[in-house]
């Protein structure tokens, strides 16, 4: 992986930051979430990233408007650094393990607080960033679970191929 933050200007990229918290559990098989929240409960099993600094309205028209092609192929690199650290080295991640999906017409992508991944097709809500995936939290590396369980950063990379 080369530098995430130089790459968040391709228009087909964007770059989320996030930290992990102590009740990250990524037990949830059909979704994955990162919020702006600086909370988690345990009962929010699906998300695996706090206090994230952009949210779907953040990403470019361009992004936006590629993610609802359902040809779309949308991968979410998750990359995660050592508990206690500031930032996610995205050369060398101490973690990293990947998702995909696919993109769909009825992607609003205009959430302002959070964003979901997930294995189904639903999209009633503006905080879908992908359906049909093929993981959710409880398919990420459990060793990147548990580090973010322990409060280590988080970098989401966002990569859209259009259909060929």
């Amino acid at each position: 992986m080369s530098d995430a933050s130089a790459e968040s200007d391709a228009p087909l990229v964007e770059v989320v930051r996030a930290v992990g918290h102590e009740h990250v559990t990524a037990e949830h098989a059909s979704t994955v979430e990162l919020t702006t929240d600086d909370w988690l409960t345990p009962a929010g099993d699906c998300i695996v990233g706090v206090e994230a600094d952009r949210t779907p309205r953040d990403f470019s028209a361009a992004f936006r408007e590629a993610c609802q092609d359902a040809g779309a192929t949308i991968t979410a690199t998750f990359a995660v650094g050592e508990p206690g650290a500031d930032d996610v080295d995205t050369d060398d991640p101490a973690h990293v393990d990947e998702i995909a999906g696919r993109g769909d017409p009825d992607l609003a992508l205009l959430d302002d607080r959070s964003m979901v991944g997930r294995t189904s097709e639903y999209t009633d809500d503006e905080r879908t960033i992908f359906v049909d995936a093929d993981g959710a939290a409880a398919d990420l590396d459990r060793d990147l679970v548990a580090a973010l369980a322990e409060g280590a950063p988080v970098t989401l990379r966002l990569d859209v191929e259009p259909p060929a």
